[in-house]
C-alpha cells in the first residue's frame, strides 16, 4: 500500500506528455496570450525544471501576456540563503492559484539592511507582501552551546527576523513570517529537546518568538519547520547543497516549498476555496447505493474500507466546523442518494450538513455550476472530490477553475489529499468563519422564501432584518482584516490592509470606520460589510467599501450610507466622495455610487470614476430593516438604555 507522494505534490494531476509542446506554443506566435493559458499549465504537479521553464515563458511573453483573470501581487523574498531557484519557482507556482507575482530579492546577506533602509531597491519595488525566511546556519544557531549563551543567540536570531518583519509592516506590506526548519542531525540524540543549548532547542525558541511576533503584527505564518518534518528532515536538510551553494534545502523540495508559499499568498488575496462538493458512491461510502442498497454499501466499523469512508465524512465535518460549505453532486436517483444520510446508522454526514444536494443524471460540470449559483459564489470557490478519474477529467475540461484534486485508489488517503492540497488554506480563523456553512444553508432557505412570496419588497419585509452598525473594535478586528483581504466582487477600491492596520484605524481620528452585521428570521449573517472614509472638514473620501455577496440586494448599502452621512453631517462635512477603482472581479459595483444617489464627478486614471453626494437635503430612505448600534442614525446610548 503506497501513501500520498507529498514531495511530488501528489494531490495534483500529472502533466501530460504534451506539456512542453503546449508551453512552447505560447511563444510561437505574436498574438496576445491569456493569463488563463499560463494558469492551466501551472495546475499540474511540476518539478523544478518545469517551474523554471514556465517562469521563463512568462517573462518572455512580456506585454503579450493578458493578465485578465490573474491577480497581481508584488512580493519581496527576504532570505538569508541562495534564492536563485526559489523566486522563479514561486512565481510559476503562484500561477496555479491565479496570482501574477512579481518578486524582488535582495543581494545575498543584504535582507535586513535593505528592509531597514528608508529608500532603496525594496522601497522602490513597493512590495505588497514580504516573505521573511531564513536558515538556522545563517542565524548562527548551528553550533551547540553549553553555557547561558543560547539565550543571546536566540534573541539575536529572532531580533534579526523581527526587524525585517516590522520594517515590512511599517512600510504597508504584509509580512509572511516563515518558521526556521530545525536541523536534521541531533547533538545529544533524544535529549536535545531538553537541552536549551542544542541547535534544535535554539531553533524551537526562535520559532516560538516568531509565532508571537506574527500574532502581534496580525501576519500569516508559513510553517516551513512543519513542512520540513512532513517532507522528511533528512531529505530537506541536505548539508551538501548548503556547503556547495548555500541552498537552505534540497532543490527537489523547492516545488513543495513554492506551492505552500503560493497558497498562503493566495489566501491573503482571498483565493482560498469556500465549498467542498462531494461525490457519493465510492467517495462517501463503498459501493453503489442504487445497486447495492442500504445494507450493501461499505461504511463504518468492521471493515477497513468502511472505516476509511467514515473518515472521509469526519474530515468533511471538520471542514464544515471551520466554515467550509458542503455540497453533494452525484449521478444517482435522488431518493436513493439521500437514503444513507437519512437511515444508515454509521453515516456521520446528515442532510442538514449539506447546503446543496443534487442527485440526478445531469453531467457533473453543469451541476457544479448550479451549486455555485445556488450558494451565490463563483465556480472558482469550489473543490470537487470524486473517486472517478473520468468524471474528474470531464470537470477539469468543462470548468477548469474548479479545483479537482487527484483521488488515490485507497479511500483512506482522501482526507490527506484534501488536507495537503492547501485548497482551504486560511491565514486567520475567526468566530465568523465557524458560522459560514450555516449561513449559506440559511441563504438557501431565504431563496425558497423568495420564490414563495413573489413580491421582492414584501419578501424583504418578511425577513425581519436587523442591521447593526458599529465602529471597528478589537473583537471584530480579525474578521474585518479577513474581509478586507478576501472580498473581491463587492469591493469599490480593493485596497488591502493587515490586522495591524485595522488596529491603527480604530484610533485614527482621520478615519471613520464602520462594521455592519445583519440578522434576520432565518439566522445571523454575521459581519457583512466594512467601510472606511478619510475625514476632512468639508468632505469625506471613501477609502474602502465592501460587502459580502451573501446579502446582495438586501438594501444594506443604503443603511450603511445612512450611518456614514449621519456621522459626516454631525462632524460638519458637506459632501461624501466615493471612488470606484475597477479590478478584474469588481465590475458588479461599477454603478454602486450612482445607485445610491451620488453624482458623477469625473474619471480617474486606470478607468476609475469619482462620485459626489451633497449632504444638504439628503434624507435617509425608508428601509425594510431595523437599524441598531452606535453608528445607527439617531442612535444614542441613553435612548438604547
Amino acid at each position: 500500500m503506497s501513501g500520498l507522494p507529498i514531495r511530488d505534490l501528489g494531490w495534483l494531476e500529472r502533466p501530460g506528455e504534451d506539456w512542453r509542446t503546449r508551453l512552447k506554443a505560447l511563444t510561437a506566435g505574436k498574438e496576445t496570450v491569456p493569463g488563463a493559458a499560463l494558469a492551466a499549465l501551472a495546475r499540474p504537479a511540476l518539478n523544478l525544471d518545469r517551474l523554471i521553464a514556465l517562469d521563463r515563458v512568462r517573462t518572455k511573453l512580456g506585454g503579450r501576456l493578458d493578465p485578465a483573470g490573474l491577480t497581481p501581487l508584488r512580493v519581496a523574498l527576504m532570505a538569508d540563503a541562495t534564492t536563485d531557484y526559489l523566486a522563479p519557482a514561486l512565481r510559476a507556482s503562484a500561477l496555479r492559484h491565479e496570482l501574477l507575482v512579481e518578486t524582488h530579492v535582495p543581494a545575498y546577506g543584504e535582507a535586513l539592511a535593505e528592509a531597514l533602509a528608508e529608500d532603496g531597491a525594496l522601497a522602490d519595488f513597493g512590495a505588497e507582501a514580504v516573505l521573511v525566511a531564513s536558515d538556522y546556519r545563517s542565524l548562527g544557531l548551528a553550533a551547540p552551546r553549553t553555557d547561558p549563551g543560547e539565550a543571546a543567540a536566540v534573541a539575536a536570531a529572532a531580533g534579526r527576523l523581527a526587524g525585517i518583519a516590522r520594517a515590512a509592516a511599517a512600510a504597508g506590506a504584509t509580512p509572511v513570517i516563515q518558521t526556521v526548519p530545525a536541523p536534521a542531525d541531533p547533538w545529544c540524540g533524544h535529549l536535545d529537546a531538553a537541552l536549551p543549548g542544542s541547535p534544535a532547542a535554539q531553533v524551537a525558541a526562535v520559532n516560538a518568538q516568531l509565532r508571537a511576533l506574527a500574532a502581534e503584527l496580525g501576519a500569516p505564518v508559513f510553517d516551513a519547520d512543519a513542512l520540513a518534518g512532513l517532507a522528511g528532515r533528512a531529505e530537506w536538510d541536505d548539508p551538501a547543497y548548503w556547503h556547495r551553494a548555500k541552498l537552505a534545502f534540497a532543490p527537489d523540495l523547492i516545488p513543495l516549498w513554492a506551492d505552500h508559499a503560493a497558497r498562503i499568498l493566495a489566501a491573503l488575496r482571498g483565493k482560498a476555496r469556500k465549498c467542498l462538493v462531494l461525490d457519493l458512491d465510492n467517495t462517501l461510502w463503498g459501493g453503489v447505493i442504487g445497486d447495492d442498497g442500504l445494507e450493501g454499501i461499505r461504511l463504518g466499523q468492521g471493515s477497513a474500507d468502511g472505516e476509511a469512508f467514515q473518515a472521509v465524512q469526519a474530515y468533511a465535518l471538520s471542514l464544515k466546523a471551520r466554515g467550509i460549505v458542503l455540497a453533494v453532486v452525484s449521478k444517482n436517483e435522488d431518493d436513493a442518494a439521500r437514503l444513507p444520510f437519512r437511515q444508515h446508522p454509521e453515516m456521520l454526514l446528515r442532510e442538514a450538513d449539506i447546503a446543496v444536494f443534487i442527485a440526478d443524471w445531469t453531467d457533473k460540470a453543469t451541476n457544479l455550476a448550479r451549486v455555485a449559483k445556488t450558494l451565490n459564489i463563483g465556480t472558482d470557490a469550489l473543490v470537487f472530490l470524486d473517486d472517478n478519474p473520468a468524471e474528474r477529467a470531464r470537470v477539469r475540461q468543462m470548468l477548469p477553475e474548479v479545483a479537482v484534486p487527484e483521488a488515490p485508489e485507497d479511500p483512506a488517503l482522501f482526507p490527506r489529499v484534501l488536507a495537503q492540497s492547501g485548497l482551504f488554506e486560511t491565514v486567520a480563523l475567526s468566530a465568523e468563519d465557524a458560522k459560514r456553512a450555516a449561513q449559506y444553508a440559511e441563504n438557501a432557505e431565504r431563496a425558497a422564501a423568495m420564490a414563495e412570496i413573489g413580491d421582492y419588497g414584501d419578501y424583504l419585509v418578511s425577513l425581519e432584518m436587523t442591521c447593526d452598525l458599529a465602529p471597528f473594535d478589537r473583537v471584530g478586528r480579525a474578521r474585518i482584516a479577513q474581509l478586507v483581504n478576501k472580498s473581491n466582487q463587492f469591493n469599490l477600491t480593493t485596497r488591502r490592509y493587515t490586522e495591524a492596520d485595522i488596529a491603527r484605524f480604530e484610533t485614527d481620528p482621520g478615519v471613520f470606520d464602520l462594521q455592519a452585521r445583519l440578522t434576520d428570521r432565518f439566522g445571523d449573517n454575521g459581519m457583512i460589510s466594512v467601510v472606511m472614509f478619510r475625514t476632512g472638514p468639508e468632505e469625506w473620501l471613501c477609502d474602502t467599501w465592501l460587502m459580502s455577496c451573501r446579502v446582495l440586494k438586501r438594501r444594506v448599502e443604503e443603511a450603511v450610507l445612512a450611518a456614514v452621512a449621519d456621522a459626516a453631517r454631525a462632524a460638519g462635512a458637506k459632501r461624501l466622495v466615493g471612488d470606484y477603482l475597477p479590478s478584474e472581479k469588481n465590475r458588479m459595483v461599477a454603478g454602486h455610487f450612482e445607485g445610491l444617489g451620488f453624482a458623477a464627478a469625473g474619471d480617474l486614471p486606470g478607468g476609475g470614476t469619482r462620485w459626489v453626494l451633497e449632504l444638504d437635503g439628503w434624507r435617509v430612505p425608508e428601509l425594510p430593516m431595523r437599524l441598531t448600534g452606535a453608528l445607527a442614525p439617531g442612535w444614542s446610548r441613553e435612548a438604547a438604555e
